[in-house]
């Protein structure tokens, strides 16, 4: 696909008004965080909304990005709400490069980045960083949402394609993305990105 953003047009957004830094975490992680245990890695974390609301239930987390300006925020934040929380700048693609495993890990907006090429190397560090049965919670946007701003648009089978055949996926539901109401110049579905959010296993011997 020839659509995939660029490194510089993330740095680009996040000197402005990334649509997606909306200051708190996306409602679906809260609403899911009793299912989301134990030590947790946060798959392109962003300034780190998602990952320092896991720090503040007393989860030990990692969040990564490929980015430095946001790392930099997360970790401004984690010292100022006096949380532990630990941020890297990383390239998802290289997860295999992270010296432990998870029991959990989330995606909030970055499987749907990725080029086919690139996807299968990302689920590959996936599998190499999750324990074995441990989960992964994906939020990503949906082939609901009519073409225009944003991201490439995923469907249901790139999903299971994607995560065959040594995950189970066990839920795939309708969400929406929370952006940033002040941004007049994108323009998304009334009440957000449609957007799906999976919970997917991997296999106790993968």
């Amino acid at each position: 696909m020839s659509n995939v953003p660029s490194k510089e047009r993330f740095e680009e957004a996040y000197q402005g008004k990334a649509p997606w830094d909306i200051g708190r975490p996306q409602r679906v992680f809260v609403e899911a965080a009793n299912q989301i245990t134990g030590d947790l890695l946060d798959s392109g974390c962003g300034t780190g909304e998602n990952a320092l609301f896991f720090a503040a239930r007393g989860q030990r987390v990692t969040g990564i990005d490929f980015l430095e300006h946001p790392i930099a925020e997360a970790k401004r934040k984690a010292r100022e709400r006096g949380l532990t929380a630990n941020f890297l700048v990383m390239d998802a693609l290289h997860l295999d490069d992270l010296p432990e495993q998870y029991d959990s890990a989330i995606d909030c907006g970055l499987f749907h980045v990725f080029s086919d090429a690139d996807r299968a190397r990302y689920v590959a560090g996936l599998a190499s960083v999750l324990k074995p049965g441990g989960r992964l919670f994906l939020a990503c946007f949906s082939d609901r949402e009519p073409p225009g701003d944003g991201p490439r648009r995923i469907t249901q089978q790139e999903l299971r394609t994607a995560f065959s055949p040594s995950w189970a996926i066990e839920t795939i539901r309708e969400i929406r993305f929370e952006v940033r109401p002040d941004l007049t110049d994108l323009h998304f579905s009334p009440g957000g990105p449609h957007a799906w959010f999976c919970v997917i296993r991997k296999a106790q011997q993968f």
